[in-house]
Formats: C-alpha cells, sequence, structure tokens
C-alpha cells in the first residue's frame, strides 16, 4: 500500500446558487474557458461556448463525458442549472419505469430512485475534475423551514431548489458552495401608529461560509461576504483549470531579452516619462534623468485621489512595492499581462486577495521585479 503525501492537481468543484437574476450564470461565464450544458436557456443572451441544449438525460451525460475525453478544449464545465438538470433525470427515470410522474411509486421511492440516478452524474464530473477540468453547477435558490434536532421551533433558511434527496448529494460533492443573492438593510420607522420596515441597498454579494440563513461553505479561507465579483475567488482558480493556485511565472521563457533585476544598490539613468507623476502631484519634466527606480514611497500621494499609493494593499506586498521602488501601478500591470483574467482589469493591488499574495505573488516577487525593470527598459521615451 502506497501513501502519498502533498495536494493533489484538480479542477475545483463549485456551486453558485442564489435568487432569481443576481448573476450567476455571469459569473460563471468568467471562469476560466467556459463551456455550458445549459438546460434551461439561460445563456441565450450571453457570448459564451456552449453545447447543444441537453434535450434529454442521456445527452447531458453524454456532453460531461466529451468534456472527460477533451479536458484540453474545456476549461470549465458549467451546468446551468442543477434543478432543470434534475428534472431530465427525473423524466428519464419515469420513462425507463413506466411511471407518470417521479410520484407514482408512493413513499418518496421514485425521487429515492432518481437520486441515485443523478449521483452517476456527479461521479462523470468527478472524472472531469480529475482530468483538470473546473466543474461549476449554479442552481436556483428557495426558502424552506428548518428545525434543529436539538432546539425547538424551526427557522427559514435558503437551500438549493432541488429535490432533498439530490440537494445534500450537491453539497457534499463541491469543494465550495457560494450562495449569491443581494444585501439589503432594513430600515423601520413608525407611521400611523404602526412600526414598519422598508428595504434598501441591493448590493449583490456571495457568501461563503455556512450561516443559519443559507448553506455556504468553501476550503480556500474565504470571508463570509465579497462582492459578487470573479476577481474575489479568481486566484484560487489562477490561469490554468488543472491548478488551484496560479503557477508562478517565467520572465525569462516569457521575454528572453528581460536583465536581471537590479539591485537596490545599483543606480541606474533613465528618462523620467511625462507622464509620471511626482510624490507632490506634479507632473514631471518631459527630458531629464532620475537615479532611482520610478516607485511609490510610503508617503507619496496618488495625484488623483490625494490618497497614499501604498495604503490598503496587503501589508507584507505593500512592503516588498517599497523596498523595491515598485509603484502598484506597475505590479497591476504585470499581474493583468502574466495572468491574463485572473483579475477584472480595473482590479488594483489594493483588491488583491491575502491569498493571493501569499500563495503567488510573494514568492515571485523577484520575476515580477525583473518584468517591471524589463518593461520599463522598453518604454518608448
Amino acid at each position: 500500500m502506497q501513501i502519498t503525501r502533498g495536494k493533489i492537481d484538480a479542477g475545483q468543484k463549485v456551486i453558485l446558487y442564489g435568487v432569481e437574476g443576481v448573476g450567476k450564470t455571469s459569473l460563471a461565464a468568467q471562469f476560466p474557458n467556459p463551456v455550458f450544458i445549459d438546460t434551461e436557456g439561460s445563456t441565450r443572451n450571453f457570448d459564451v461556448a456552449r453545447f447543444p441544449d441537453p434535450t434529454s438525460w442521456a445527452l447531458l451525460k453524454d456532453e460531461v463525458q466529451y468534456a472527460i475525453d477533451h479536458p484540453g478544449e474545456v476549461g470549465t464545465l458549467v451546468i446551468d442549472t442543477a434543478d432543470w438538470a434534475e428534472r431530465l433525470c427525473q423524466r428519464a427515470v419515469c420513462q425507463k419505469n413506466g411511471w407518470d410522474s417521479i410520484e407514482t411509486p408512493g413513499y418518496g421511492r421514485g425521487f429515492t430512485i432518481s437520486a441515485e440516478e443523478f449521483g452517476r452524474l456527479l461521479d462523470l464530473l468527478d472524472r472531469a475534475a480529475g482530468q483538470g477540468v473546473h466543474v461549476v453547477v449554479t442552481a436556483h435558490a428557495t426558502i424552506r423551514s428548518v428545525a434543529e434536532p436539538t432546539e425547538f421551533g424551526s427557522y427559514d433558511k435558503y437551500e438549493l431548489k432541488c429535490s432533498k434527496q439530490v440537494s445534500p448529494m450537491l453539497k457534499e460533492w463541491a469543494d465550495m458552495v457560494l450562495f449569491c443573492t443581494y444585501k439589503l438593510v432594513i430600515v423601520t420607522g413608525q407611521g400611523n401608529g404602526k412600526r414598519s420596515g422598508r428595504a434598501q441597498g441591493g448590493q449583490r454579494i456571495m457568501c461563503a461560509n455556512h450561516s443559519t440563513a443559507y448553506d455556504a461553505k468553501n476550503r480556500h479561507g474565504l470571508p463570509d461576504e465579497m462582492p459578487l465579483e470573479f476577481g474575489q475567488i479568481a486566484h484560487i482558480f489562477g490561469h490554468s483549470p488543472a491548478g488551484a493556485v496560479p503557477p508562478p511565472i517565467s520572465v525569462v521563457s516569457a521575454a528572453p531579452s528581460v536583465p536581471p533585476a537590479i539591485s537596490a544598490a545599483q543606480e541606474v539613468e533613465r528618462p523620467i516619462p511625462t507622464h509620471v507623476a511626482t510624490g507632490g502631484g506634479q507632473a514631471a519634466p518631459a527630458t531629464g534623468t532620475q537615479t532611482s527606480a520610478p516607485g511609490a514611497s510610503s508617503s507619496e500621494l496618488d495625484p488623483f485621489t490625494g490618497q497614499p499609493l501604498l495604503e490598503g494593499i496587503y501589508p507584507p506586498v505593500a512592503d516588498l512595492m517599497k523596498s523595491s521602488g515598485i509603484s502598484p501601478a506597475e505590479v497591476q500591470l504585470c499581474v493583468d499581462d502574466r495572468l491574463p483574467g485572473c483579475f477584472p482589469p480595473d482590479m488594483t493591488p489594493q483588491g488583491y486577495p491575502p491569498d493571493f499574495c501569499e500563495q503567488w505573488l510573494m514568492p515571485n516577487w523577484a520575476n515580477v521585479v525583473a518584468w517591471v525593470e524589463n518593461d520599463r527598459n522598453n518604454l518608448p521615451f
């Protein structure tokens, strides 16, 4: 018997569920190289890759099998949605057994047999993840009453809009369950002698940890609530479907002419571009030289916002920027170039999650410095 250690490279298994219209399909479309199995026609207005509409349970499973057999063509397999896929499953079970409906056998037996068949789909999706393909399953949400065994009474909770047999299977199968919703604030007031409340807000968020109000989980240290943006979880998927952490960059292979990184003791003369602003916010002259890298100090201010350039950046990364003389804008250019699609184009280093900083940015800092130095040397000034 052989014992192995370490992480196993495999695709991530993700469930995105939530209220109608919150943006589940839009979020799924931002995963690496997504290909949709659209069970309900929800992607018709999206410019995405998709398999033919699965008109039967057998066709749906054949499409998953294709992703298993051709992992290079599919970075992320998206089933949109689970509750409509379960309808196909139940229809197939009824046809096979000659039932008029899934409730025909009575006592929940039809739902049990259908759940067993749905489990075979999850087995196929496990095989796809084993091939390095990320798997995303979207689902609608429903509100159900829950009774805790150790407490009296019950309470309402958001759950997957699947049968009571399939919902637990999906939640156990997934590596990550994200609940997508609108964050509302109830403002109470007094009027006409009656106390009333009004909902305000509407920010789209996704929740990543368990709550009494909804089901959610993750294995990556995500916060309880995040904006409904792929950039919040992009570091988990990186640039390759085969790993949960973005791969290290290789500056030499990407740009053979990159010079070695310049040490802090070296002084390099280079023209100051007209678009680079000094710490006081005044534009630098079009000609001239400087004797240090055009990076940001901790006291330097953004000429547009007036805020410190390094404020809000993960502190260890801010220290690296300060010691290396590299500005946040240069780090952003490097990340966007080396990991295209990992973050939204407008995300600055202030928005980089700690996991991404610890697992990719800081271990690759020497390469980031070399990339920035090469980019400066190639400026057309």
